[in-house]
């Protein structure tokens, strides 16, 4: 059994930045792909960022490549999402997901563990 909690989330000025945290509970998450999704106001959910440590790749969607950065503490058992020149179109549920033995995937339907979200608020 793995828990996740996302934390970080708030509202910034277009522009600005946030890190939004995802810790980790209970199994150890050693070979796991990490994967970050949002989910706007009446928009589908949308593959973020994700990497793997059985692979060690590491992908980003277009729309935030260049702009945030996924990374990992294997000491706290967290991964990390550092979010750069924020605009009012990344405003949404932000969620972080595992998946043992995975691959860094944008499919959701490949994670088995879910994060209960953190809202991320862009102002114009």
């Amino acid at each position: 059994q793995v828990q996740l909690t996302e934390s970080g989330g708030g509202l910034v000025q277009a522009g600005g930045s946030l890190r939004l945290s995802c810790a980790a509970s209970g199994r150890t998450l050693t070979n796991y792909a990490m994967g970050w999704f949002r989910r706007a106001p009446g928009k589908e959910r949308e593959f973020v960022a994700a990497f793997s440590w059985t692979g060690g790749n590491v992908y980003y969607s277009d729309s935030v490549k260049g702009r945030f950065t996924i990374s990992r503490d294997s000491a706290k058992i967290a991964v990390y999402l550092q979010m750069n020149s924020l605009k009012p179109e990344d405003t949404a549920v932000y969620y972080c997901a595992a998946d043992p033995f995975g691959l860094a995937t944008p499919d959701p339907n490949e994670y088995d563990y879910w994060g209960q979200g953190t809202q991320v608020t862009v102002s114009s």
